[in-house]
């Protein structure tokens, strides 16, 4: 698994956030969303952007290269 599937979700629980809720800001469904969490899809750099945004952190902490926020 790669490690920005376990940071996506952890950053959603820890929000409290579903993944419709998440899925509705990125603009897209819910089963899609599961896909990448379930890496079943490659998130795209587009969504990666935004959920930086929304979670507030750099995209090298979702992708697993900095351990910071």
């Amino acid at each position: 698994m790669s490690y920005y599937i376990e940071r996506l979700r952890e950053l959603r629980e820890d929000s409290d956030i579903t993944q419709a809720q998440i899925a509705k800001v990125l603009g897209t469904s819910q089963t899609m969303y599961a896909r990448y969490e379930r890496e079943a899809n490659e998130l795209p750099v587009r969504h990666l952007i935004t959920l930086c945004q929304y979670y507030k952190v750099s995209a090298d902490y979702i992708l697993g290269l900095n351990t910071r926020k």
